[in-house]
């Protein structure tokens, strides 16, 4: 396998395909991620997101619809928990564009986020100035995108941005790193045709325990779970479900929504879905039971 590494939304990345790729599927996949950036990161002064924090108003995206379609999906099922107005919270914690980690007292994400956003399949709108952060699942968007702008590479392809990766055609083993020790995985998943997204307190994280993972209902960060993995068809999916699952209704999402998962609480318990695939090492794993009617 040939393997293309580079930096970009401030994570690696690791295209990994049968043959190397041609300078024109390289540039196809810097087109892609410069046009998500450009529009979606709230790190970028010139991005539209950032335009729609200072002055409100509308941009056109194709990833808009897609994107807060899944939101108000998450939002609904974790009673709030999932929000995309958190970059306020985040903000005030020291989470801001110029990575200040610098916290303060923690702010609470507006509630009836849905009244002050929307938007159609290609557009979204703020009434008033709002700062977004797609950060619950725009990593795993942009695997998707990145994943369909080399679509014409014969063989094999492998997308990891920092750990969320996506895989087409030959099975890859992946091992389920550790939240607390890099060095080790709690397990290992073979993924094929499908992706496979973490999310972990460990990463993002900075002084006094703050890490990114917040309820946007409190402003705070999560204690209870300490890691979640998802496996789905695309990397937006999966992604989105690794977010909800530090959650109360995470799993009956990922339930209705087909994801198998695994979590890890902060005191070393491990819960799975019924259907996951994963092999697990440690012993205290145990199956959720599926949700019921």
């Amino acid at each position: 396998m040939a393997s293309w590494r580079f930096e970009a939304i401030g994570t690696h990345w690791e295209i990994e395909t049968t043959d190397p790729l041609a300078d024109s599927a390289r540039a196809a996949v810097g087109a892609a991620v410069e046009r998500f950036d450009r529009e979606w990161s709230r790190f970028r002064r010139d991005s539209d997101v950032t335009r729609l924090g200072r002055e409100g108003g509308s941009f056109a995206s194709p990833d808009a619809g897609p994107m807060l379609d899944a939101y108000r999906k998450i939002s609904a099922a974790t009673g709030g928990a999932v929000n995309p107005l958190v970059a306020v919270s985040l903000e005030a914690l020291g989470y801001d564009a110029g990575y200040s980690l610098v916290d303060g007292d923690p702010v609470r994400a507006p509630d009836a986020w849905q009244e002050q956003v929307s938007w159609t399949t290609a557009e979204v709108t703020a009434s008033a100035p709002a700062l977004l952060d797609v950060g619950a699942l725009g990593k795993g968007r942009l695997v998707d995108l990145v994943m369909s702008a080399l679509a014409d590479v014969p063989g094999d392809v492998v997308v990891d941005a920092g750990g969320d990766i996506r895989v087409r055609g030959a099975a890859v083993r992946i091992g389920l790193e550790h939240p607390y020790d890099a060095t080790k995985a709690i397990g290992v998943v073979e993924v094929r045709d499908q992706a496979l997204c973490a999310s972990a307190v460990n990463r993002r994280a900075w002084r006094n325990g703050l890490h990114h993972v917040l309820d946007a209902r409190t402003g705070l960060p999560v204690r209870a779970w300490a890691a979640t993995w998802a496996l789905a068809p695309d990397a937006m999916t999966a992604d989105a479900v690794s977010t909800a699952l530090f959650f109360d209704g995470g799993p009956e999402l990922a339930d209705a929504w087909g994801v198998e998962w695994v979590r890890m609480s902060t005191d070393g318990r491990v819960q799975r879905s019924p259907g996951c695939p994963a092999e697990l090492f440690l012993t205290k794993a145990k199956t959720r039971p599926t949700a019921t009617n």
